[in-house]
């Protein structure tokens, strides 16, 4: 049996890119987001979340409690609604314990006691709504969550340059293109990447909010496995070569911690190297750590 998580954790995840686009603005024609003042790169934390729900879903197919709320094609008010199901509660009838209402307020809908039932249910089967938080108070109802796991956005360490690329394509799509055409049967697209840019993102696990989550020591160590290899487990054309190049852990003695999360961060330096203009690789980069009058707080580097 796992157990209860009793320490708090502070981490900075360390990735890189290589001729890709880590996370496309939708906004902006799918251009890989930027600091408007700074130049440098942004990837939002839920495109980081995604990754981890993937590689969750890859690794722990059919395995009920590591099931996935927020998956592709998923329709998120049934889902609630089966979990209704399973604990025998009809949303359609007054609620069994009289202390929930003698009728039902609202057909279709949990009250009372029942939305806690169905959030402790919900929290049970998926990973990420122990782990991330959901908010599941549409369709029948199973409150909030607020996940023990918080992440920010990754920022890049140096400036970004964002390159847009022709491409052809040597086909059409129907008929009237290849007319319009003119018998030159090849249509052009736009590509856009990021030559090189080192991301940061910090994350936060507090223990108080896994003991209502359920979040565990095994749901901990799936997470670090997660964001050490989700990347593998990710590739694709648009976004060239991306690997976790560190994940450092600083694990507190305590469940309330022994040192802030900001004064840790900064104990964490990364410099380009002596010589190098523009940076293309990791290798270009150097990662110190002042590991001295750390106290209460054990430093842990991944992988």
């Amino acid at each position: 049996m796992s157990t209860e998580l009793q320490n708090r954790y502070d981490f900075l995840l360390v990735f890189d890119v290589k001729d890709g686009n880590p996370n496309g603005d939708p906004d902006a024609g799918n251009l890989p987001r930027v600091d408007a003042e700074t130049g440098e790169g942004l990837v939002t934390d839920v495109c980081l979340k995604r990754k981890v729900r993937n590689y969750v879903q890859l690794t722990r197919a059919g395995q009920e409690d590591y099931d996935i709320f927020v998956k592709e094609k998923a329709i998120l008010n049934n889902q609630i609604a089966q979990a209704y199901a399973d604990l025998g509660i009809n949303l359609d009838e007054a609620p069994k314990n009289p202390k929930d209402g003698a009728k039902r307020n609202t057909k279709g809908q949990g009250q009372g006691s029942e939305v806690q039932s169905a959030r402790q249910k919900m929290c049970a089967r998926y990973y990420d709504i122990r782990t991330f938080g959901a908010v599941m108070s549409t369709g029948a109802n199973a409150g909030q969550v607020r996940g023990p796991v918080q992440l920010t956005f990754g920022r890049s360490v140096d400036p970004i340059v964002t390159l847009e690329h022709a491409i052809t394509r040597m086909a059409v799509a129907t008929e009237a293109e290849a007319e319009k055409q003119g018998g030159d049967n090849r249509t052009m697209g736009r590509k856009n990447t990021v030559p090189y840019g080192l991301y940061v993102a910090h994350g936060f696990v507090s223990p108080a909010l896994a003991q209502q989550t359920g979040f565990d020591e095994d749901d901990l160590e799936l997470l670090w496995q997660a964001l050490t290899d989700m990347f593998e487990y990710d590739r694709s054309a648009a976004r060239g070569m991306m690997a976790t190049q560190r994940l450092i852990v600083f694990r507190h003695d305590s469940a309330l911690g022994n040192a802030h999360a900001h004064k840790l961060f900064e104990r964490v330096n990364i410099s380009r190297k002596e010589g190098v203009a523009v940076p293309r690789s990791f290798a270009d980069y150097v990662l110190s750590i002042r590991r001295e009058g750390l106290s209460g707080v054990e430093l842990i580097e991944k992988p």
